[in-house]
């Protein structure tokens, strides 16, 4: 599943990482892919708590609606692929038949 997450840095080294559509999820990282890697596993452990809270996942808004957002603002923004299926039990298998019908 993919998140967008912002990042800011007050020295251009250490960064701080917010995921904004998972209210209080947040990281940080002594440099840029530090900061990537710690927020996917924040993101991780936010997803696993809700679900197990009987929470659902929010919906993810677009990063333009994100924009006007001033706590966002000279922020850089990335995209984290993080596997959180994993919380949604056991795959199971299924075979579907379609009939395509030309009229």
């Amino acid at each position: 599943m993919l998140f967008s997450v912002v990042l800011h840095s007050d020295d251009g080294v250490r960064y701080g990482a917010t995921v904004p559509d998972l209210q209080g999820c947040f990281s940080t990282g002594n440099t840029f892919d530090e900061a990537l890697l710690s927020v996917a596993e924040a993101i991780d452990f936010h997803v696993e708590t809700l679900l197990d809270d009987g929470q659902d996942i929010p919906d993810k808004k677009p990063i333009a609606e994100h924009l006007s957002n001033s706590d966002y603002a000279s922020g850089v923004w990335a995209v984290v692929n993080v596997s959180v299926e994993k919380y949604f039990g056991n795959a199971e298998k299924i075979n579907i038949t379609l009939y395509l019908v030309a009229f």
